[in-house]
C-alpha cells in the first residue's frame, strides 16, 4: 500500500476585529496566514495551492520575494522564517528572532536579499536584515508605538516607509537603512503604507479615514485625496501593476478604486453592512485581480471594469474543522463544521455556506444517511438537519437536553446523540423519542450505529453494544480491547466489523457478529484518535489523531499500514473517504487535504 499527496482545499485568512489582515501577491497567487499555517493560493488554478506549517507560534504575515524563489513569514513571537517556495520540501533557508513581540508586516527589497520586519517591541519596533546571514542592514527607528506596516521602494536608490500607531510615518533611506524624516499627516493610527511598483509614489491610509500620496524618492507629501472619502477606518491599500491606480479597504464596508492622475475615486464597491462586511485587507495581483478581505473571512474578487458587486466570492473555513462527513449520493462532496459554528458544503472545487439558520457555536458532530441526509449537532445544544440537494438547513431543529458530544444515525434514519451529563438521546423525524441517563458504570463519549445496533464508548475503556427496537435501547454486551478512554468508534459499511480507538492511540478491531476481538495491532498513533473511516469494501480503515498523523490499516494484514505523517498541523479532527481510493483529512488548521491511496493486492 502507498499514498500520494492530492489536492489541498485551503482555509481562508484569519481576521481580528479592529486590526488589518495582511495579504500579499505574487503573479496570480495570493499569500496569507491562518493560525500556524501559511497559504499560497493560486486564484486561477486551485489545485496549485500549497501550505506551509513550519511556525511554532501563530503566523501573522507572509510575503513572497520578488524573485519568487523564497517566502518570508513571521509569527506572534517575533520570528521570521525564510523558506523555499520552489521545492516540495519547502526547505528552510533561515530563521531569525528579530523582535520581542508580534510581527505586523514584512517587506522585501527589489534584489530579494534584504527584509524589513516591523511590529510590537520595547526598545525597537522594526529590524532590517540580510536573509543569508541575518545580519543587520540598517536601523528602523523613530517610532514610539507598534509599527503596523512597512513598504520598500523596489528600485535603487532604495527607500522604506513605516507606519505606526503613534500616528507617524517614518521615511528611511537605504540600504543600509537609516532615518530620514518623520511624516505627520495622519491624526490617528496609520494602518497601511504601500509603494507603487514604479517607485515614484507611495500611499498611506489610517484610522482617521484619510488617504495621502507621497513622493517615492524624497518622502515629500504630495496630496491628500479628499474626493468621495471613506467614512470609517481604512485598513489596507494596494497598487495596480502599472502604478496608475490603487485600492483601499475600509471598516465602512466599501472598497474604493482611486485614479492617481485625477486623484478621485473611480469606482466604489459596497459589500453590505455590519461587522462581518468590514473590509480588513486587500491585494492587487499582477494578473489584475482585485482582492479584498471581509471580516467574516470572505475573499471578494473584483473586476475594475465592473463597478457593482464582486465577480467572485471565495468562502472557506476560518476556524478549526471540528467535524466533516462525505455525501454518499454525490461524488467529491462533503460537509464541514467548524469551531465557530459555521457549516460549509464543498462540491466541485469551492466551498459554499450551508444556507439557513445554523449553529451559533462549535459544531461537535456530523453524520449522514445512505440517502444523503446530513445531521449536525453543536455546542448551542441543537440537532439540525441539512438538505443535501439544496445545501441548506431544513426548518426542522430539535433541542438537546445537554451539550452534544457525538452523533450517529442508523439505517432507518434514527439519530443517536451522546451528550454531556452522561446522557444518550434518540430522535426520529425531528422528535425526541427516547432518553437514557446515567448508564451504570459508563461515562459515554462516542457513538456509532449500524442498522439497529448502537456502539457506545466511554471512560471505562469498553465499547458497549446496544439494540434499538424502535422504542428503547437494550444493552447486549460489552467489548474489551482498549486500555484508555474510548475516543472514536466506527462500524464498517456492511456492519461486519467494528473499530474502537482510545486516547492512547490504540485501536481494537472486532467481529460484530461473533462479538470477538480480532486484533489490537493497529497501534501506531501516539495520541488520542479522533476519527475513523472505513472503505466501502470494509477491507481498510483510515484513522486520524491529535498526533497530526493519518494511518490506513488493512483488515486482512493487520501489521501493514500506510503512514501519512504530519497530515494536519495541530492535529487531525476528521478523516473520510471521498472516493474508493481518495482519502481526505481535516483538522485544526481549517484545511482539508486529500491523499490518493494505492491498495496492493
Amino acid at each position: 500500500m502507498s499514498f500520494k499527496k492530492g489536492v489541498l482545499y485551503p482555509c481562508n485568512p484569519a481576521t481580528a476585529r479592529g486590526e488589518p489582515t495582511r495579504l500579499s501577491a505574487s503573479k496570480d497567487k495570493i499569500t496569507y496566514t491562518n493560525g500556524r499555517t501559511v497559504i499560497i493560493r493560486d486564484l486561477k488554478d486551485s489545485a496549485s495551492t500549497v501550505s506551509y506549517s513550519g511556525h511554532v507560534y501563530n503566523a501573522t504575515v507572509a510575503r513572497i520575494s520578488p524573485s519568487g524563489y523564497y517566502c518570508a513569514s513571521a509569527d506572534m513571537n517575533g520570528t521570521v522564517r525564510i523558506w523555499d517556495t520552489v521545492g516540495e520540501d519547502q526547505s528552510l533557508k533561515g530563521e531569525f528572532k528579530v523582535l520581542p513581540g508580534k510581527i505586523q508586516d514584512l517587506a522585501w527589497d527589489g534584489e530579494s536579499k534584504r527584509v524589513i520586519a516591523v511590529g510590537e517591541g520595547r526598545d525597537k519596533f522594526g529590524h532590517a536584515f540580510m536573509i543569508d546571514s541575518g545580519s543587520s542592514t540598517g536601523e528602523i527607528i523613530g517610532h514610539s508605538k507598534t509599527v503596523n506596516a512597512v513598504s520598500i521602494r523596489q528600485q535603487r536608490p532604495y527607500r522604506a516607509a513605516t507606519a505606526s500607531d503613534d500616528g507617524a510615518i517614518i521615511f528611511h533611506q537605504g540600504a543600509p537603512y537609516k532615518y530620514d524624516k518623520t511624516i505627520k499627516t495622519h491624526t490617528k493610527f496609520v494602518q497601511d503604507v504601500r509603494y507603487a511598483p514604479s517607485g515614484d509614489l507611495f500611499a498611506s491610509v489610517g484610522a482617521d479615514a484619510k488617504v495621502f500620496l507621497y513622493d517615492g524618492k524624497t518622502g515629500d507629501t504630495l496630496a491628500e485625496i479628499t474626493d468621495s472619502p471613506h467614512s470609517g477606518s481604512i485598513y489596507a491599500c494596494s497598487w495596480s501593476a502599472d502604478s496608475t491606480s490603487f485600492i483601499t479597504s475600509s471598516a465602512d464596508c466599501t472598497v474604493k478604486l482611486w485614479d492617481v492622475e485625477s486623484r478621485k475615486a473611480a469606482t466604489t464597491w459596497s459589500l453590505g453592512s455590519g461587522v462581518d462586511h468590514q473590509q480588513v485587507g486587500n491585494v492587487w495581483t499582477e494578473g489584475g485581480d482585485i482582492v479584498s478581505l471581509s471580516m467574516s473571512g470572505e475573499l471578494n474578487i473584483f473586476d475594475k471594469r465592473v463597478g457593482d458587486k464582486p465577480t467572485r466570492v471565495i468562502v472557506a473555513p476560518q476556524k478549526a474543522i471540528t467535524a466533516a462527513v462525505p455525501v454518499a449520493s454525490e461524488s467529491k462532496t462533503f460537509f464541514a463544521g467548524t469551531a465557530d459554528g459555521r457549516l460549509l458544503s464543498f462540491s466541485g472545487d469551492e466551498y459554499s455556506y450551508v444556507k439557513g439558520e445554523g449553529h451559533s457555536s462549535l459544531v461537535s458532530g456530523l453524520t449522514s444517511e445512505r440517502d444523503g441526509t446530513v445531521f449536525s449537532v453543536g455546542f448551542d445544544d441543537r440537532l439540525r438537519e441539512i438538505d443535501v440537494k439544496s445545501k441548506s438547513f431544513t426548518p426542522a431543529s430539535c433541542p438537546t437536553a445537554h451539550q452534544p458530544r457525538a452523533i450517529a444515525v442508523g439505517n432507518d434514519g434514527t439519530v443517536f446523540v451522546v451528550e454531556a451529563d452522561d446522557t444518550v438521546e434518540v430522535f426520529q423525524h425531528n422528535q425526541k423519542v427516547f432518553e437514557m441517563k446515567e448508564m451504570p458504570g459508563v461515562v459515554p463519549s462516542v457513538i456509532a450505529a449500524h442498522g439497529n445496533l448502537v456502539a457506545i464508548g466511554g471512560e471505562n475503556q469498553q465499547v458497549h453494544l446496544w439494540h434499538w427496537d424502535g422504542q428503547k435501547l437494550t444493552e447486549e454486551c460489552f467489548l474489551v480491547g482498549n486500555r484508555a478512554t474510548i475516543s472514536s468508534v466506527a462500524f464498517s459499511r456492511d456492519g461486519k466489523y467494528l473499530a474502537s480507538a482510545d486516547a492512547n492511540g490504540k485501536i481494537a478491531l472486532y467481529d460484530v457478529a461473533e462479538r470477538m476481538l480480532l486484533t489490537t495491532r493497529w497501534s501506531f498513533h501516539n495520541a488520542r484518535v479522533s476519527s475513523m473511516a472505513w472503505t466501502e469494501d470494509a477491507k481498510h480503515c483510515a484513522t486520524g489523531s491529535l498526533d497530526t498523523h493519518v494511518y490506513v490499516y488493512s483488515v486482512d494484514k493487520p501489521m501493514r499500514n500506510i503512514p501519512i505523517k504530519n497530515a494536519a498541523p495541530g492535529g487531525v479532527n476528521s478523516v473520510f473517504w471521498l472516493e474508493d481510493n481518495v482519502l481526505a483529512s481535516a483538522g485544526t488548521d481549517a484545511c482539508v487535504r486529500t491523499w490518493n491511496i494505492t491498495f496492493h493486492k
